[in-house]
């Protein structure tokens, strides 16, 4: 589950967002305005303060927020479903595979008891009949673990759906340049001010699934 999140959630948040390069510095240089020379008349005693460029400036306020989706998947109210009904529905599902072993283990148990008193006919039709069976049991084994993945991918979708808009609206709110997952995260420079948003996603999450 946390695996296709992650690469759903990098993949949108990373299309969807402006670069860093391209929001340190949104003013042209030629429109930028000129500092004044100093008039003739004053002193130069002291060197004028040197203010930080535009570019400086955006620079320092950039804020990068990360997530942590273990957590949103652990102690989210949503997450904490998905959990539970994708364990309900494995649960279910393990039941009917273990129902079905032990009625090929019956079979087994019957045809070993038998084939001393087969003749080579018999033994070779009721080989034939339990390598049907075994075969069924592989196919029906396929198609419940395909039934629990395409339930999984779509209740993770639905989870990763309630992440991005969580995180682009909290992100949008408070100012963030971009909201990435946490282990993404290598290395943040000095003037960057990155925060872990994963606190605030969780709560942003739980109040709008208790509006529903």
């Amino acid at each position: 589950m946390t695996t296709l999140l992650k690469t759903l959630l990098v993949a949108a948040l990373a299309a969807s967002l402006p670069g860093l390069a391209a929001a340190a510095d949104p003013t042209p240089a030629d429109t930028k305005p000129a500092v004044a020379a100093p008039a003739p008349t004053t002193p130069a005693t002291t060197a004028p303060e040197k203010k930080p460029s535009d570019g400086a400036t955006a620079r320092q306020s950039t804020k990068l927020g990360s997530v942590d989706l273990t957590r949103i998947g652990d102690e989210t109210a949503q997450g904490k479903a998905v959990q539970a009904k994708l364990q309900e529905k494995k649960d279910k599902l393990q039941t009917r595979i273990d129902g079905k072993r032990k009625q090929l283990d019956k079979l087994r148990a019957g045809i070993q008891a038998k084939l001393p008193s087969l003749s080579p006919a018999q033994r070779a039709a009721k080989e034939k009949e339990f390598q049907k069976k075994v075969e069924e049991f592989q196919k029906l084994g396929k198609q419940l673990e395909e039934e629990l993945f395409s339930l999984q991918e779509k209740e993770t979708k639905a989870l990763y759906d309630e992440t991005e808009r969580a995180a682009a609206a909290y992100g949008k709110a408070n100012g963030f340049a971009v909201i990435i997952i946490k282990k993404q995260l290598l290395y943040v420079g000095s003037d960057v001010d990155a925060q872990d948003v994963t606190d605030a996603l969780i709560a942003a999450m739980d109040a709008a699934a208790k509006k529903k």
